[in-house]
């Protein structure tokens, strides 16, 4: 018979086993893991990828941002008012437009338009007038005298003094100190320093998604900037021509006087449209423009960007 000795040995040799993976599986489990090997290259190629991603995404996601600003100017800007107008509706210089915005930047307007060369009106000038420069791509800055200091007039000069497609003049009565006007938009402010009005010239001024006469002059022999026709603080009355253009000379989108070359007297079948004939002076004959913009060729920035 076996010793007591030996069964207590048997027993310790057996829980040894059940709790020794190593003799649970005849020695083999006690080996070391085998050492995965990394995959450096595709983590690599992988970074690449991504930096390539983010670097094409940072040049064209400014630029995508930029033509959008341009398409829609007004949502960009803080305060900027836009409103749609039809083009082409012209009223004779005897004749008022009751707008519905003040100062107008839109709607029906005189079949001259004034000046807007870089020109600064020391005295107020007909709306109908300066709404047609709107029509042509032109700015229109306006303040109020009594509100603005002579020092804020000489800063905003400086903006418009010999500048294209800009124009300036006082608007007594106005509501805020200044108001910035391009065709269907407008901005009023109350500093000369905010920062919004250098934006206002820098996206709105012959931005061609936003008037619709591009390629218009701004210079015009018909209208004196020395002596332009005076502002009319009084209500248009009962005989106005209303914005929906009722009453008004309906023109093209782009009149061919306004473009230069010779005027309407030589187109054959015009001489006989009703109204052209109740133009100021009549049908004014306007020189090729000098100032006319050159539109990009390619994907470029407007002028003013």
């Amino acid at each position: 018979m076996p010793s007591r000795t030996s069964a207590k040995s048997a027993k310790a040799i057996k829980a040894a086993s059940k709790s020794s993976p190593s003799l649970r599986k005849g020695g083999k489990g006690g080996k070391l893991p085998t050492k995965r090997n990394i995959p450096w290259a595709t983590i690599g190629a992988v970074v690449v990828i991504v930096a390539l991603i983010g670097a094409l995404a940072a040049y064209l996601v400014p630029k995508y941002q930029a033509k959008e600003e341009l398409r829609n100017p007004s949502a960009y800007i803080d305060g900027v008012v836009k409103k749609e107008y039809p083009a082409g509706q012209h009223v004779t210089s005897t004749q008022r437009v009751a707008y519905d915005q003040t100062p107008a930047f839109g709607g029906p307007h005189d079949g001259s338009w004034a000046a807007c060369t870089g020109v600064v009106y020391e005295k107020a000038i007909r709306t109908e007038n300066a709404v047609h420069s709107l029509e042509h791509g032109a700015v229109w800055i306006t303040y109020n005298p009594d509100k603005v200091d002579a020092a804020a007039i000489d800063t905003l000069k400086k903006k418009v003094e010999n500048q294209p497609y800009m124009l300036m003049s006082p608007y007594p009565g106005l509501d805020k100190p200044i108001s910035l006007q391009a065709w269907g938009h407008q901005l009023k402010v109350d500093k000369v320093d905010d920062s919004r009005v250098d934006r206002f010239i820098k996206d709105l001024r012959l931005n061609e998604n936003t008037y619709p006469e591009v390629g218009a002059s701004c210079s015009n022999p018909t209208f004196d900037p020395a002596n332009p026709p005076a502002f009319d603080p009084s209500a248009p009355g009962p005989n106005a021509i209303g914005m929906d253009g009722k009453g008004a000379t309906q023109g093209s989108t782009v009149d061919p006087t306004e473009l230069g070359g010779g005027g309407l007297s030589g187109i054959p079948g015009l001489s006989g449209i009703p109204g052209l004939s109740e133009m100021p002076g009549g049908v004014p004959t306007i020189p090729a423009p000098t100032d006319a913009p050159q539109l990009p060729q390619t994907d470029q920035p407007v002028p003013g960007q």
